[in-house]
């Protein structure tokens, strides 16, 4: 156990100095540091609970998606009915669900088919949840009843949230910040947390607001004003500007074309006002549809609607077929900056309402690393005081393993850009502790052997051989634990769980395979015939 080939040698010391150099790069100054290759810039990142930032916790308006559905199922009915030329009236939504009621009785058969393929299975396209997401049942005098199912609201709520991280995350990145950390919480939540970001505002304006875009054409068959004074047509509804005051503009419920088909979006001034304006460009099928409308609809003005919300209504002087165009509305230079972000990111799939935020100040993320690194250094030197007074010069050694374990620990961290929270700081000095358990196990079995009157060599050739197993066997299920841990976990617990893992294996290589080499010069060096323990 305490021979060692050249290889042996250069792999173990080789492993130990790399992985400790990889933490260089964390006390360097910034300056030093963006001037080294970009594969030796790779740093921890401070938490939020380190370095201040903002806490959002949004939910998904499930209403919305309750809403939305119903509204589609209804055009869904409307275009079923009439390609299938069958007579209807009625046409509502209930809460839950459309009715309709059909002309004549002898089209329920055909009515009852043709509506049934509207539903589609829960859990994709082979229904692994079981189920449809609507029900299709004959209510009694001529009426059917279209029900939305829950499983079918559960599926759509799951793929709204989702969607929605992705965009969320899209959205954050856009602002510059430094690893955000964006996930599902529960069923219906997604959990934003931007460290250094101090002025929660932007973000949570940018979080806020789900961005569908439409470009629609407006309805000149009577003015706003009569519009709200009696009704407006069927095919069109009222909608208000964002101007201050608002003003009213009756606007046809057709989508000429829709945000899904923007490709990019960005900033700009225009050149005649030098105005800030939001240029965009569509892909191939959006900018064919859009060339066709403004073709088709010279001097009628169109509508630019963002979430419902009139920005302009140009009028359409010529045909405009480039497939691209710009946005105007007494926009600030900020405003135009965050729309071109929100239409880059895409429309959130339904309105994300804020449950929770918080902002932890960067003092207050000061105070927390002074108190995790005092918690560090009390439990450190308390342990290498301990260690060298009960073992001596075996406890030197020991000591000297344990600070490259810590050194490994934060140059892995480093290596993953892993992001040290204050529970991770927790896990480190947890570590610290654990680290010395191994070697007690090692110095207690080579104590023991060396009072049955084996020689020093043979003593401690058999305490490393006969801990081995019980070291492996206590990290193997504490490294189980922290895995479970990391998988299960959400925020200050994965934090925990990663140093705490990362630490067990670490240091079953320093506790066994380190101090064993150092262990072995030592006895190679002093030939000893006593044990110094």
């Amino acid at each position: 156990m305490l021979h060692f080939t050249r290889w042996q040698i250069a792999a173990t010391l080789l492993v130990s100095i790399l992985f400790c150099a990889l933490l260089i790069p964390n006390i360097l100054p910034p300056h030093v540091l963006q001037s080294l290759p970009s594969f030796m810039q790779r740093t921890m990142t401070l938490g939020l609970d380190l370095q201040g930032g903002s806490y959002i916790l949004l939910e998904v308006d499930t209403n919305a998606i309750r809403t939305e559905r119903a509204n589609n199922l209804r055009d869904d009915v409307r275009r079923v009915l009439r390609d299938a030329r069958i007579g209807y009236s009625n046409l509502t939504i209930q809460n839950a669900a459309v009715q309709v009621r059909l002309r004549e009785a002898k089209d329920m058969p055909e009515a009852l088919r043709k509506l049934r393929e509207i539903a589609a299975p829960v859990g994709g396209l082979f229904g692994a949840q079981g189920g449809a997401d609507v029900e299709v049942a004959e209510a009694g005098d001529n009426v059917i009843r279209l029900t939305l199912t829950e499983p079918g609201l559960n599926d759509r709520v799951r793929q709204a949230v989702t969607q929605s991280i992705e965009i969320v995350r899209r959205r954050v990145d856009e602002l510059g910040t430094v690893e955000p950390l964006i996930q599902r919480q529960g069923a219906d939540r997604v959990l934003v947390q931007v460290p250094g970001l101090q002025d929660p505002g932007r973000l949570k304006e940018l979080l806020g607001k789900t961005a569908q875009l439409t470009f629609r054409m407006v309805d000149m068959s009577m003015s706003a004003q009569q519009a709200i004074e009696t009704r407006p047509p069927p095919e069109s509804e009222v909608l208000m500007s964002s101007d201050q005051p608002p003003v009213p503009y009756l606007i046809e419920r057709r989508v000429v074309v829709s945000g899904e088909d923007l490709v990019d979006a960005q900033p700009g001034f225009d050149q005649r006002t030098n105005e800030p304006i939001v240029t965009f460009r569509f892909n191939n099928n959006g900018a064919r549809r859009f060339g066709q409308a403004t073709q088709q609809n010279v001097g009628r003005p169109f509508a630019i609607v963002l979430d419902n919300e009139v920005i302009s209504a140009p009028v359409i002087r010529e045909p405009i077929l480039g497939g691209s165009g710009q946005i105007s509305g007494n926009f600030t230079v900020q405003q135009a900056n965050d729309l071109a972000i929100l239409l880059r990111a895409g429309a959130l799939p339904a309105p994300l309402n804020i449950v929770e935020e918080r902002t932890v100040g960067a003092g207050l993320g000061q105070d927390s690393i002074e108190a995790g690194k005092l918690a560090a250094y009390v439990g450190t030197a308390l342990v290498v005081v301990f260690m060298f007074a009960t073992y001596g010069f075996f406890g030197l050694i020991a000591n000297i393993a344990v600070f490259v374990n810590v050194g490994m620990i934060f140059g892995t961290l480093s290596l993953l850009q892993a992001t040290l929270t204050l529970p991770g700081i927790a896990g480190i000095v947890l570590t610290v502790g654990m680290a010395v358990d191994s070697n007690v196990v090692i110095f207690e079995r080579i104590r023991e052997e060396f009072r049955n009157g084996r020689s020093a060599l043979a003593s401690v050739d058999s305490g490393f051989k006969e801990a081995l197993r019980t070291i492996v066997d206590a990290n193997i299920t504490s490294l189980i634990a922290g895995l479970i841990l990391f998988y299960i976990g959400t925020g200050p617990v994965r934090g925990f769980a990663l140093t705490l893992s990362i630490g067990i294996i670490t240091t079953m290589f320093t506790a066994y395979t380190l101090t064993r080499l150092m262990v072995a010069a030592w006895i190679w060096w002093a030939r000893p015939t006593h044990i110094p323990i």
